[in-house]
């Protein structure tokens, strides 16, 4: 089987994991549950459980203990989609070629739906606890939210939202501040996938470390690459407007540095990230090439 196949098998996977968790639509609140799911199942890659359980096996994990977390971090992804979406944040109308949540649910239902998931979340992740089968195994668990508590939260995701928000406001964005936008806005869920994967295998604090290395320089590379992209592709390959970063004026490892320098950045950081993927005992090819393909895209 190539890696195209494989990755289709494994998204396919990753819905099926995430549905488990999802809600029945019934009772008074049916109308914030139909949101919910429909901001859950509107399609993406599935990248960050993907991510998530491949960790665990390079790690030596096995059995069903990654699940619960695979849906909760695809939730927290998709409710920071729906706030996102709301004319108070970027009053986007479309999302993957449909309507946004609130483009369909109102602005108000919206805002729950969000609130929804998020609280899911953590009901879903904390659910690991009754399929722990040790001490040991319940400990991994508790380190497991911490971790998903934090790369979620203020020193993460939110804090890195909020800083690119108060950059779009007309402050001054350095190349710090830049930086802290990347590794907290898009990187901090790629390390809570790959750090929770190792947590839940059972990987000593050593191994934990290094994974959340190489997720913050995958993270990092990604973001350069995608404002590589914005310069030298094209609508019809990158299937979105380019030239969208010059026109607004944003400040991007490009602008500030160039193609040639920023796509130097792109390798090292790859490079780097890659050979500590291939450092452990265990070995696993598909993470290899998944972390390879989401660097180097070209769409």
């Amino acid at each position: 089987m190539n890696f195209k196949e494989t990755l289709e098998e494994k998204t396919i996977r990753a819905k099926e994991v995430l549905i488990k968790y999802l809600p029945e639509e019934k009772g008074f609140q049916k109308k914030v549950l139909e949101a919910m799911n429909y901001s859950a199942l509107a399609g993406g890659k599935r990248i960050r459980p993907i991510l998530m359980e491949e960790s665990f096996l390079l790690l030596g994990g096995s059995g069903a203990l990654v699940e619960p977390f695979m849906a909760a971090l695809e939730m927290i992804h998709n409710y920071s989609l729906v706030h996102d979406d709301l004319p108070a944040m970027d009053n986007d109308q479309y999302r993957r070629g449909r309507k946004t949540t609130w483009n369909v649910y109102g602005d108000g239902m919206a805002v729950l739906a969000g609130d929804g998931l998020l609280n899911l979340a953590f009901e879903t992740a904390s659910s690991a606890f009754d399929l722990a089968k040790s001490t040991e195994e319940l400990k991994w668990v508790a380190a497991a939210i911490q971790v998903l508590g934090k790369k979620a939260g203020i020193y993460g995701m939110i804090g890195g939202q909020a800083a690119d928000i108060e950059a779009e406001s007309g402050g001054q964005v350095t190349e710090e501040l830049l930086l802290f936008i990347h590794e907290n806005k898009t990187a901090a869920l790629i390390q809570a996938a790959m750090m929770i994967g190792a947590i839940l295998a059972g990987a000593d604090k050593k191994a934990v470390l290094a994974m959340e290395k190489a997720a913050y320089n995958i993270g990092i590379a990604f973001q350069i690459q995608d404002d590589i992209l914005d310069v030298t592709s094209t609508l019809e390959v990158l299937g979105k407007p380019v030239g969208s970063d010059e026109k607004n004026h944003k400040l991007t490892f490009v602008t500030l540095h160039g193609l040639e320098e920023a796509r130097e950045e792109v390798r090292k950081l790859s490079e780097e990230a890659l050979f500590i993927l291939r450092s452990f005992e265990h070995k696993n090819d598909f993470l290899v090439e998944l972390v390879d393909s989401l660097i180097t895209r070209e769409k």
